[in-house]
């Protein structure tokens, strides 16, 4: 309503009564309240006739209230309250999810009582304390968990991630936004990583701080799966680049990892995070993995920093593979990924020193497990 409020434009509310009007009143009386420009006497004729509006039978005038109160910062909470609870989510909803006025007690009553929508609404605000989380994840449906996890501006305590990977850790919508969150406790990642897909696992490790070893675990989990064929192809080269670069910005593309993917068969992953640590075209660290001689390699090796100590036991990893490589053969790769295992695992005394005991633990442990499973003898 342009110009000052006053009493005369009462008067042509009552004088003409038809919803059109009614709703174009209160949209304008509501922007101006909300934008803060009426005086305090006509700050006080504005909250009269919301009081009447509020209880308009008219839906369509409760929404324009509804949606131009939403951010006033000088609303009643009486005003408030009425419009969050109206029978309508037109209503209700642009209330619920941005105003301020609502206290967290107001917002915990509505998790608690309120239907679905309403508690996505609660979900969805800017911002949501840790209480008022804990209530969503106990009460909420699982599209309003699934808005809370979703939310950077939702606090959500420790206690409360955790319940969350209880309660809906099965179910794929709920695990994506929880692994992308900015901070993933390490222990709720404990109890999320054998739910989640291998996909969610890399993403879970190129970002969360994750101890060493859990993370080498994971990744070597899910690199060994595609190698052995477990999982469905359709991993692209570039998709392997982006996972071994995100490693190694984050220091997680460590000498250990490294050898540890090439006595599991992990061909790729050797051949991309070297030509990256040696900062060489991949194809042209192909050329010098596949020399016949020791210059190639050894070469490349150097370039990338890796240490001088592990050679022999990367020299011979790849030679295995290069080998099978070449003879194409059709055997089963846990055959050849115990060849290779038994092939470090035999070095000389004074070559095995240079292995840190949890590579030495690793490895041991995936040899038993393959001797473990029938196979043929060599």
């Amino acid at each position: 309503m342009a110009g000052n409020l006053n009493h005369d434009d009462v008067a042509r509310l009552m004088s003409d009564p038809s919803p059109e009007n009614r709703a174009s009143t209160a949209e304008k009386v509501a922007q101006q309240f909300g934008d803060g420009t009426l005086s305090e006497s006509e700050g006080k004729l504005a909250e009269e006739i919301f009081n009447i509006m509020v209880k308009d039978a008219e839906e369509r005038v409760r929404v324009a209230l509804a949606k131009n109160l939403q951010s006033a910062p000088n609303l009643p909470h009486d005003l408030a309250s009425k419009l969050a609870s109206d029978t309508s989510d037109s209503v209700a909803l642009p209330i619920i999810r941005y105003s301020d006025v609502l206290t967290e007690d107001d917002l915990l009553e509505i998790v608690r009582t309120q239907p679905g929508a309403r508690q996505v609404a609660v979900a969805e605000r800017p911002a949501v304390s840790e209480s008022v989380s804990e209530a969503i994840v106990e009460h909420g449906t699982e599209d309003a968990v699934v808005s809370l996890v979703s939310n950077e501006g939702a606090a959500i305590s420790d206690t409360a991630l955790e319940r969350v990977v209880e309660k809906h850790g099965e179910i794929e919508r709920v695990q994506k936004p929880l692994v992308h969150r900015e901070r993933l406790p390490v222990s709720v990642a404990e109890k999320l990583v054998s739910k989640i897909s291998d996909e969610l696992k890399t993403y879970l490790v190129a970002n969360h701080d994750l101890p060493e070893q859990m993370a080498a675990d994971l990744i070597l989990q899910t690199r060994e799966r595609a190698t052995i064929g477990l999982v469905s192809e359709g991993a692209s080269e570039e998709d392997l680049v982006v996972l071994v670069k995100q490693m190694r910005d984050k220091g997680r593309l460590t000498p250990s990892i490294i050898l540890r993917a090439l006595c599991v068969g992990d061909m790729p992953f050797f051949e991309t995070a070297i030509s990256l640590l040696a900062d060489v075209p991949i194809s042209n660290a192909r050329v010098l993995i596949h020399d016949e001689g020791d210059l190639g390699l050894r070469s490349l090796y150097d370039k990338a920093g890796l240490p001088r100590a592990l050679y022999v036991a990367f020299r011979s990893a790849v030679d295995l593979n290069v080998g099978a490589e070449a003879e194409r053969t059709d055997d089963d790769p846990e055959q050849l990924m115990r060849k290779m295992l038994e092939r470090v695992l035999t070095v000389p005394d004074d070559e095995a020193e240079v292995y840190a005991d949890a590579d030495v633990e690793y490895l041991l442990a995936k040899f038993n497990k393959i001797e473990k499973r029938p196979g043929p003898a060599f």
